[in-house]
């Protein structure tokens, strides 16, 4: 596999530990992850030891520093065994990509110590689960519009609000809250706070019923006065908005791994199955038109990958990794939504059913077009990147 170095030339080799990495996860997600997966999805309820599991395997924190119970790994090594994960369970990659992305990634970055203590080493060997916690009913793209309050009373906050769309809603021991402080300083008076489950006026909501990724736990939550320690803000006074901002950069690599994985593996299952069904006395792969619909699938994938491993080695190399992430982005979510529809297609009426499996990788597929940004929104990156 390729993984792109400097702007001036390619390296198309993967390290001896980044191979590593991809046998385990490909290894995890085929014993552990792929037996069950169709119940989970029909169920709609995730196996909390699938997720011990997870951490203990590293899943949950490869990126965090070993100081902090984490792997110490870089951003491709961690693209990687999110497209393995995603390959058979998208819904476990994406609690995976929420809190090594989202949670772990940003408390690492601009936590204080103390903070990394008390919950970044939890969170980091998966021992509890992390949710963050932007959009809201009035503030999906605009994310500047934030709704719920966070009422300065000196040695504490005191929240109020509700949050939409939460991924380990109701799983998650620990929640990064954005809330407006100061009003009148619009984004700039946005701070993020540590929330713990159980505090007083907290509660989660009923679970969403949704087309995709169902055994991933989706929940509304309340705030209701919850009182929150000054020391559970995260950086200064009002840094919450960009801190939300720079989370969600890195954020769109973890989606578009997904989207990755999402698409490879429906085309490998539409690829076996081709080989393996016959029609008119000959494998339907024989039929130029099958092989046709299998090329574009495979050039697609291999395009989709090249973005994301670019835009993972962007960050790892301390570069402006914004555009990159975006167009992997964006990409690798589109990839994802044709390449599952096309497998569904090959396998004919069997794709319309779930024991096939791609009829489940193409309804995860589409919200890898929504969440982290749709995909208005990253063109919309891109565009401003592209006069900076």
């Amino acid at each position: 596999m390729a993984v792109l170095t400097e702007r001036t030339g390619l390296d198309f080799n993967l390290g001896e530990e980044q191979e590593a990495v991809r046998e385990a996860a490909r290894d995890f997600a085929q014993s552990e992850l792929l037996p069950g997966v169709i119940e989970r999805d029909t169920e709609q309820k995730f196996d909390k030891d699938l997720l011990r599991k997870m951490g203990e395997m590293g899943f949950m924190g490869m990126m965090v520093s070993p100081e902090y119970g984490g792997g110490g790994m870089d951003t491709v090594s961690y693209a990687i065994a999110v497209e393995e994960i995603s390959k058979v369970d998208a819904s476990a990659s994406v609690i995976m990509s929420v809190n090594n992305s989202l949670v772990c990634w940003g408390l690492e970055a601009f936590g204080s110590e103390e903070q990394k203590q008390k919950y970044l080493t939890r969170l980091a060997t998966g021992e509890i689960i992390g949710a963050f916690c932007l959009s809201e009913p009035e503030a999906g793209s605009d994310a500047t519009s934030q709704h719920t309050t966070a009422q300065d009373m000196g040695d504490h906050y005191l929240l109020n609000g509700t949050k939409n769309w939460i991924t380990s809603g109701n799983t998650a021991s620990v929640c990064l809250v954005m809330a407006q402080t100061n009003p009148e300083e619009k984004h700039r008076g946005i701070n993020c706070l540590i929330v713990e489950k159980g505090s007083d006026g907290f509660s989660v909501g009923r679970k969403e019923d949704k087309m995709g990724i169902r055994a991933s736990d989706t929940h509304s939550l309340m705030f209701s006065d919850v009182k929150v320690p000054k020391e559970n803000r995260i950086g200064d006074d009002g840094f919450g908005f960009k801190l939300a901002m720079s989370t969600l950069n890195g954020g769109r690599i973890g989606i578009a791994a997904q989207a990755l994985g999402i698409a490879a593996g429906a085309y490998e299952r539409a690829l076996q199955y081709a080989q393996e069904r016959t029609t008119f006395g000959h494998p339907i792969f024989d039929h130029q038109a099958i092989q046709f619909k299998l090329a574009d699938m495979a050039t697609r994938i291999e395009a989709a990958r090249l973005l994301v491993y670019k835009a993972a080695k962007d960050k790892d190399e301390g570069k402006d990794y914004v555009k990159s992430a975006a167009m992997a982005k964006l990409y690798a979510s589109d990839v994802a939504m044709w390449v599952t529809t096309e497998a569904v297609q090959i396998h004919g009426g069997y794709g319309y059913v779930k024991e096939y499996h791609v009829e489940r990788l193409m309804r995860d597929a589409k919200i890898t077009q929504i969440y982290e940004g749709t995909s208005e929104i990253q063109k919309l990156v891109i565009a401003r990147e592209l006069i900076k």
